[in-house]
């Protein structure tokens, strides 16, 4: 076994379990399933910790759980729910012990100006190591906001400045982009609609010109990319056919150049070895890394199977620990 750090681990404080539970997201996930989820998000965190050491994952990154407070459509809310969060889990987990635990701190991008403002107060006071969101925002009148919209450059820039990675992880379509999975409710999360939703995220991203803007910003994704090592160099293909730059993009290098240099893939809940090999191949070993997907996944599944991939020692090493204790300045 190698040792590990794993970026994509997560908590839902009480408050926020609170306000994202219902008696159907039991059913969602099945009973069972759901008391194992449910009883590992929060409030167990010596248990989580022995089980880290059992699978030589000497580190995980905490974030918050899907949807967060993205799903929250009262800015001020979301703003203060934010903050409450990042205090929460660094006294829950940071403290409790700061070698095995750190944090992405949440933030309410409803108003990007505090999401920016509670980044700075999350990297330097509470030392967190950048930031997760939970895909798009909701707003008031069932209205939503993506990443690339220009009123989020001002959060963007922040990251840049402080040089932390974001961590964007998915969460389902919008309900006006839902119908196709009418009658098979099952595929709207991550059986498939999560790869859905980040997956054009990330592309809106590139065509936005962001990483040209902020050449050394660093976006991770989970899931092995969302799919994207085997899909993008299709869509690069078309939209070069269709004349880059009138097609709704502002982007000065092709989108492959983006997901080499600006994009960064974890294991997360995606144990396929063929599918690890074609992120491999695309993506290039410096920018792959470990995860779990805690506690959706578990530490020993994630672990056994990263552990036996057919790749050379230093390869491992580099996707399990080294690649992410430097982006994260361990």
């Amino acid at each position: 076994m190698v040792k590990k750090i794993a970026l994509e681990e997560h908590y839902s404080d009480p408050a926020t379990t609170k306000r994202f539970t219902s008696p159907a997201t039991g059913k969602f996930f099945g009973e069972e399933y759901y008391a194992f989820i449910a009883k590992n998000l929060w409030g167990n965190v010596a248990e989580y910790a022995d089980d880290l050491r059992q699978t030589d994952i000497e580190h995980a990154v905490m974030s918050i759980n899907g949807p967060g407070v993205q799903a929250v459509t009262e800015p001020e809310l979301a703003v203060r729910m934010a903050q409450r969060s990042n205090d929460l889990v660094t006294e829950e987990y940071v403290k409790f012990d700061s070698k095995r635990f750190s944090a992405f701190a949440t933030v309410a991008l409803q108003d990007p100006q505090a999401a920016a403002d509670e980044l700075e107060r999350a990297v330097t006071k509470l030392g967190m190591k950048g930031a997760l969101i939970n895909g798009f925002s909701d707003l008031a009148n069932n209205q939503v906001v993506f990443l690339d919209d220009p009123s989020m450059e001002v959060f963007w820039a922040k990251a840049a400045e402080l040089k932390v990675p974001v961590y964007l992880h998915p969460r389902s379509p919008h309900a006006d982009q839902s119908a196709i999975y009418t009658g098979f409710p099952g595929l709207t999360g991550s059986a498939w609609g999560y790869t859905q939703e980040t997956a054009v995220q990330v592309i809106r991203l590139m065509m936005s010109g962001l990483f040209d803007r902020y050449p050394h910003l660093q976006l991770i994704i989970g899931h092995l990319a969302e799919g994207l090592p085997y899909n993008l160099p299709r869509t690069q293909e078309r939209l070069y056919k269709q004349n880059k730059g009138t097609m709704g993009g502002h982007y000065e290098r092709p989108l492959m150049d983006y997901l080499r240099t600006n994009v960064w893939a974890t294991t997360s809940g995606h144990f396929n070895t063929s599918s690890f090999m074609n992120a491999l191949d695309v993506m290039g070993a410096d920018h792959l890394m470990f995860s779990v997907d805690w506690p959706y996944e578990t530490n020993k599944d994630g672990a056994s199977w990263f552990d036996q991939l057919p790749i050379d020692l230093a390869t491992k090493e580099k996707i399990g620990y080294q690649n992410a204790a430097k982006i994260l300045k361990f």
